[in-house]
């Protein structure tokens, strides 16, 4: 890393790891943990979903409980099934290439990819150390992410962020390599060394002028992607659908949803959107970014959000007598998720991207 580079990074909060940019506030969290006397008491957010939905959840059982249709067509894939069984499984439910796979429980789109033959589909198989999914390719041409919290003795509840995520990507000259497109792209400068490890056999090519190629089929910060507010967008209408999908659950008080859809205007009327995950007490509040706020803004927001998270929980455990996990079980769980994120994001970093 250059001076150039070392002093922009150390000036751009945005660029920082995100557990960096936790430090500041940290003792807010634990005083929130001494209050409800459990340092898991986000347990209690979200009762459906394993460990509150703060990390190491599956997404089947995310699906499992959103409104029928609403969702990809998914099939779950066990890792100890033979390769022949997993193409007699998919053919039983008439998947065809492109398709999408990624971890049943996984984060950030680590091992998110687009299967567009049976070679990649066995690759991807035979590297995988953990359960994934297969799912149907969603066309539609816009990704969003809304953040929604409710009381749960509340009918309405508050949407507090709303993004369109974009896919990272490049556009040839007809005269540069695929290395030299990722390096001058200042969107791209925080991932080049994750992003050039994945696309190391091809940083050699020229792309024709004009011509796109996306870089990763994920659209999360962490690959990359881009995020644009949306905050103007948000309106009863839109609210009032994320009380009809969170209110289907009974249980999803609090967390992000990530979706694609055909247009704004269309989600907000409840016609040609997909859910692709929801993201329960440990979802990133991405509308941090790409908002112009300080560092300080930022945490502010965080930390509003981290009191709307306690409160719920609060609730859930003292009014509707919903347990807070034990502290041996949650050590433990949370030790097993985090080891299961370092094994994806070993395998990630040097996976191909199709």
């Amino acid at each position: 890393m250059s001076l150039i580079e070392f002093f922009f990074k150390l000036t751009h909060w945005e660029s920082w790891h995100y557990h960096v940019k936790y430090i500041p506030i940290a003792p807010v969290w634990l005083w929130y943990c001494a209050r409800a006397r459990s340092f898991w008491f986000f347990t209690a957010s979200n009762p459906s979903l394993t460990f509150g939905g703060f990390e190491g959840e599956g997404k089947k059982e995310m699906y499992d409980q959103l409104p029928p249709r609403s969702y990809p067509k998914s099939v779950f894939i066990s890792t100890t099934s033979s390769f022949s069984s997993v193409k007699e499984l998919l053919e039983s439910h008439h998947f065809s290439f492109p398709f999408v796979v990624k971890p049943d429980v996984g984060s950030m789109g680590l091992m998110f990819r687009k299967v567009n033959s049976e070679k990649q589909l066995k690759r991807y198989h035979k590297r995988m150390h953990t359960n994934y999914l297969v799912q149907e390719l969603i066309e539609y041409p816009l990704e969003v992410s809304v953040f929604y919290y409710r009381m749960p003795d509340a009918e309405k509840g508050t949407v507090t962020g709303f993004l369109l995520k974009q896919q990272p990507e490049v556009i040839g000259d007809g005269k540069s390599t695929l290395f030299q497109l990722i390096k001058k792209n200042k969107d791209l400068k925080y991932k080049l060394d994750e992003i050039n490890a994945r696309h190391r056999e091809r940083l050699d090519m020229i792309l024709p002028d004009g011509e796109k190629f996306i870089l990763s089929h994920a659209s999360n910060r962490s690959q990359g992607g881009k995020l644009i507010n949306l905050a103007h967008e948000i309106d009863d209408k839109l609210v009032s659908l994320f009380d009809s999908i969170s209110r289907h659950t009974k249980y999803f008080y609090y967390g992000r949803y990530d979706i694609k859809c055909s247009s704004i205007e269309d989600l907000k009327n409840g016609s040609r959107f997909s859910i692709l995950e929801y993201n329960g007490a440990g979802a990133g509040i991405q509308h941090v970014y790409g908002s112009g706020l300080t560092l300080w803004q930022a945490c502010a927001t965080i930390l509003r959000h981290w009191k709307i998270l306690y409160r719920i929980s609060i609730h859930n455990n003292k009014k509707n007598k919903i347990p807070y996990w034990e502290h041996q079980r949650g050590r433990k769980f949370l030790k097993s998720a985090m080891q299961n994120l370092a094994l994806l994001e070993k395998l990630d970093k040097n996976f191909p991207v199709s």
